[in-house]
């Protein structure tokens, strides 16, 4: 399942320091705009204690982590919907994305440049805001010149229901507000809502770059964002970049763990970063425990037994019978597949079961 997360924001804020610390693939990191031309694509383990624990009771050959794609993608500044810098590029870039992480500058520092020579997360968050919504006004208008007169002469139900959603992303958008702030109540709506693929409906989570004196606690630049975004459907994270890249040089677990203990965290903001961006996207886990391996398995969240079935293969959904679910507890009190099944705890579902997360699944199959 290949879904994206892409790492926006203005230039000089953090973003290539943080993508490295996430990521093997290297991008530039340098004190000067549009360092990060082309975005960098990184495709990232997603932290999992649960294979671990399982792998204790199984003892497989291997174990497989699901992942999370998370692309770098260059800094916006001010005009970029009207093609200033690398507007356009990076408008296309964020188009392809399925959510975005934006970065935003919380910490001071003089020999750090600020495109803007001013150091205000909260009027950054509004540039990139302002261009993303500028951009998505220009889709809605050229969409509702199209689908206008199929609503008000033709007699088209759907055209009707697309042009009165189109109609409300408009009064948002020139309100200053963002698309996912308007609220569908129907199906048929939300549907057309989806379809349209606008920049500023992607859910958004914004991360604050602090220095490492506010790595555990934020500081007050962390906190006008907080109140900036109250109401507005997004999720904030704190991370200090500075020291995620120290974390990444250590080389053992223990050096890691000391490290964090001294630095008053009780988990690198790495971590966070990758599970909150693997949430965004409303992704889950299912597990499978075998001799060969433990694995995770991403699937959307609400998938039914069938379509998480086909993450696997195509043809376990196709032929699918049904499926003999564990639940991790479970499994972790008794130790083992056939203790679980001895005392009954083990459920066999059929199409209409909705995974939930962590389930061990196994699955019957018939093609």
């Amino acid at each position: 399942m290949s879904l994206q997360c892409g790492i926006v924001g203005l230039p000089n804020v953090g973003k290539s320091t943080l993508f490295n610390c996430l990521s093997n693939a290297r991008a530039q990191s340098a004190n000067f705009p549009f360092c990060t031309i082309e975005p960098n694509v990184g495709v990232i383990a997603v932290p999992d204690e649960r294979l671990d624990v399982l792998a204790e009771l199984v003892h497989p050959k291997r174990i497989v982590p699901t992942t999370v794609e998370i692309v770098d993608i260059a800094g916006l500044v001010k005009g970029a919907s009207r093609g200033e810098g690398l507007g356009n590029k990076f408008l296309a870039n964020i188009r392809e994305t399925d959510a975005v992480l934006h970065v935003l500058r919380c910490f001071d520092d003089d020999n750090i440049v600020h495109v803007d020579g001013r150091i205000d997360p909260v009027g950054d968050k509004e540039i990139v805001d302002t261009e993303l919504q500028i951009k998505d006004l220009e889709t809605v208008a050229g969409r509702i010149a199209k689908v206008q007169k199929q609503a008000q002469t033709g007699g088209d139900k759907q055209a009707a229901q697309a042009l009165s959603v189109l109609l409300a992303y408009k009064t948002a958008l020139e309100q200053g507000r963002n698309a996912r702030s308007v609220r569908f109540e129907t199906k048929d709506e939300q549907r057309i809502a989806r379809e349209m693929f606008l920049l500023t409906n992607k859910p958004v989570m914004y991360i604050c770059n602090v220095d490492e004196s506010s790595a555990a606690t934020g500081n007050a630049y962390v906190e006008k964002v907080r109140a900036a975004i109250e109401g507005e459907d997004a999720r904030l994270l704190v991370v200090a970049a500075g020291i995620e890249s120290e974390i990444a040089e250590l080389e053992t677990v223990d050096e890691r763990r000391l490290f964090l203990t001294e630095a008053g965290l009780e988990e690198s903001g790495v971590n966070r970063l990758i599970k909150s961006a693997y949430e965004l996207l409303s992704l889950e886990t299912f597990l499978t425990a075998g001799p060969q391996e433990v694995r995770a398995w991403t699937y959307l969240k609400g998938s039914k037994a069938p379509q998480c079935a086909g993450v696997i293969h195509t043809d376990f959904e196709k032929g699918f019978i049904r499926a003999e679910v564990i639940k991790y507890a479970d499994y972790v009190r008794y130790g083992s597949e056939a203790a679980v099944k001895e005392a009954g705890k083990m459920s066999v579902e059929g199409k209409e079961y909705t995974v939930c997360d962590g389930d061990i699944m196994h699955f019957r199959f018939n093609v």
